[in-house]
C-alpha cells in the first residue's frame, strides 16, 4: 500500500449454505482481527472480472465462473497504523470446481508459496464490530 495512492481492488463474494468465504486477516496495531472476501489489485489495462479471475487462480488455483458484478465500495481505513484508500468493485461468482465448497479451511499462496492467507466459510451474521468484515459497506451491500 503506498502512502497517499488509491489502491483499485476487485473482490468476489462466494457463498455456499449461507455462507460467504472470507480471509482471515490480523491488524497488530489495533490487535483486531478481520476478514475480506478473496481478490485483489486491478492491474493498469484489467478489467475487474479478469482481476478475479488471475487473482483466485495465482493464490488458490482456482478457476472461477458467472462472475457477476455487485457494486462499488469506497473504504478509507487505517491499517497497522498507515492510512489507505481503496476502491473496490464487488462481484459474486462461483468456482468451477465444486469441491472446494467442502473444505473448512482454504490456503492461499504467493508466487513463491509463502503463505498469504487462510479463508473460511462464514455467514454473514459472525460480521460485526469485533469481527469486522471489509471493505466497509459490504455486509449491507450483501443484504440488499
Amino acid at each position: 500500500m503506498k502512502a497517499g495512492k488509491v489502491r483499485p481492488l476487485a473482490i468476489c463474494v462466494f457463498r455456499y449454505e449461507g455462507r460467504i468465504l472470507a480471509a482471515e486477516g490480523y491488524d497488530p496495531t489495533k490487535k483486531q482481527t478481520f476478514y475480506r472476501p478473496l481478490g485483489g489489485r486491478i492491474e493498469f489495462g484489467e478489467y475487474g472480472h479478469q482481476t478475479i479471475a488471475r487473482e483466485l487462480q495465482e493464490e488458490i488455483k482456482q478457476d472461477v465462473t458467472d462472475v457477476r458484478y455487485l457494486g462499488t465500495l469506497e473504504n478509507i481505513f487505517t491499517y497497522n497504523g498507515k492510512a489507505g484508500h481503496e476502491i473496490v468493485l464487488v462481484y459474486d461468482g462461483a468456482f468451477v470446481d465444486s469441491s472446494i465448497y467442502g473444505r473448512e479451511v482454504i490456503e492461499g499462496y504467493e508466487a513463491d508459496d509463502e503463505l498469504l492467507f487462510k479463508a473460511y466459510w462464514k455467514p454473514l451474521e459472525f460480521f460485526n464490530a469485533k469481527n469486522p468484515l471489509y471493505p466497509d459497506g459490504l455486509t449491507e451491500l450483501l443484504k440488499r
